[in-house]
């Protein structure tokens, strides 16, 4: 499961007695494109017939090994006239590996099953990270740190090119909006301390005797310009952690083909970058995941616990929309290639030793 993020930037533009629900709708969106990728996984892997994509591509994966058995067969004669044995008794291991992985078991194959075994496992993990000392709940909070003082800006705005009595109404109406958002982060949160802050932003704008410059809605809530752009970097984040799922799938979906290509002779099976390439991909996911939490438990334990601080938000939403996307596939190269080299190295000590 991902982190379940969401944007509050199109509430200006709903009733008051609609922000509650449309704050659960996020969560209820995200959750359901969560469970709609679990689907897609199980409709994938293990409905392995020749109509399905997988099982079509588990089709070719077989007609690969049996193309390349001959390779195989070629080079296994060669090393029982010049070898000692050794070498080709242990690489009659391969052939039995390809048979057994591809061999279709009624709920998919071997190989789809252990593919739907490794996703749950670094499902499993990251829902760990996720799930410890309310995680998911401090993530959270602190986009909504990053955020409100947009939202709020939002409803005030249109305020501002009215005057006298007009404006004053508008105001009103506006407060009673932004109350009920108050209401709901307090509900989620608490009687957090950059609730009460941002609170008082608000009041010094509605409350105020005089016409609210421009520079003093920017010095209080934050430009439009800057709205628009936090939007775009939640987006963006979200877009990556999705990325990441399409991605593995797509990866694994490839399986068997790499398992059909490991009778090649060569050194380096295609198998082993399969199985680099899906771990690297679970590796950049919870890494992603690791990054966002510490920074969001960073933020959420200090300066929004802090009154006297009136921290810009604005690095964490580049921050989480550029920066960590971009160190965590960084960490899941060099993941990657440590795993990779494992692998090779624990191949190449078992075939010494059979």
């Amino acid at each position: 499961m991902n982190i379940v993020i969401f944007s509050h930037f199109y509430l200006a533009q709903s009733n008051i007695p609609d922000i509650p629900d449309i704050l659960n709708s996020g969560f209820t969106t995200a959750k359901t494109i969560s469970e709609s990728w679990d689907n897609q996984w199980l409709d994938l892997l293990q409905n392995n017939t020749s109509e399905n994509l997988y099982g079509a591509l588990t089709n070719l994966g077989v007609f690969f090994a049996v193309g390349t058995l001959l390779f195989f067969m070629i080079q296994w004669l060669r090393d029982v006239i010049y070898s000692e044995y050794s070498r080709p008794i242990s690489a009659l291991i391969w052939p039995f590996i390809v048979v057994i992985l591809l061999t279709n078991t009624g709920s998919g194959s071997v190989l789809s099953n252990l593919t739907l075994g490794m996703r749950n496992f670094i499902n499993t993990v990251n829902q760990q990270v996720i799930t410890t000392a309310d995680a998911n709940k401090n993530y959270q909070q602190a986009l909504n740190m990053g955020v409100a003082e947009e939202v709020a800006g939002s409803m005030l705005r249109p305020c501002q090119s009215l005057t006298g009595e007009q404006q004053i109404q508008c105001f009103v109406r506006a407060k009673d909006k932004t109350q009920i958002l108050w209401d709901t982060y307090r509900d989620l949160y608490g009687d957090k301390v950059w609730i009460s802050r941002l609170e008082t932003k608000i009041n010094q704008i509605a409350y105020s005797s005089s016409s609210v410059s421009e520079n003093a809605f920017n010095s209080l809530l934050g430009s439009t310009v800057q709205t628009s752009i936090k939007n775009f970097l939640i987006s963006l984040q979200y877009a990556f952690q999705n990325l990441i799922e399409a991605t593995m799938l797509l990866v694994a979906t490839l399986g068997p083909l790499a398992v059909g290509g490991s009778l090649l002779p060569v050194a380096g099976k295609p198998i082993f970058a399969w199985m680099t390439g899906f771990l690297s991909l679970g590796i950049a996911k919870i890494s992603f995941t690791i990054i966002a939490i510490l920074t969001a438990t960073v933020i959420v334990n200090g300066p929004g616990e802090d009154a006297t601080a009136d921290p810009d938000l604005m690095w964490f939403m580049i921050f989480l929309g550029l920066l960590a996307p971009i160190v965590s596939l960084l960490l899941a190269g060099a993941g990657g290639f440590a795993v990779f080299n494992a692998i090779s190295n624990t191949a190449a000590l078992a075939k010494e030793r059979i």
